[in-house]
């Protein structure tokens, strides 16, 4: 998995909330604070596509960005990329566990009880 930097995430935040494809016009208006020149945000989505982060789809004449997953499922293949770097997982895991809130330790035991899903079986 890529990583990102700062203005990359601000971008994929931006297409993670937006709900439908934006425009690069789009992602800089909700970028407002920052004083960005079109083309910078143009090149941040160009290299987030590059990345395979992000779709995009002409229409008309402009082009619409999408994120190619979830914010989840990408949170999800961060944490399975920190994992992979570990040469003791059940190690990592563990600690990882310890350091959560207790509230995150018990909505992690009631996913840990629930049957998988096929979808999201680990070993498939």
């Amino acid at each position: 998995m890529p990583t990102l930097g700062e203005l990359e995430r601000a971008v994929m935040e931006i297409l993670w909330s937006a709900g439908a494809p934006v425009t690069a016009r789009d992602v800089q208006d909700a970028l407002g604070t920052r004083d960005l020149a079109t083309t910078t945000v143009l090149t941040v989505l160009g290299r987030l596509e590059r990345k395979g982060l992000v779709t995009r789809a002409r229409v008309g004449r402009a082009h619409h960005y999408s994120a190619v997953s979830s914010r989840e499922d990408h949170v999800a293949e961060l944490m399975m990329d920190a994992l992979d770097a570990a040469p003791d997982r059940g190690a990592a895991l563990a600690r990882f566990f310890g350091s959560m809130p207790a509230s995150e330790r018990a909505t992690l035991r009631d996913l840990l009880g629930r049957p998988e899903a096929p979808e999201h079986r680990a070993d498939t």
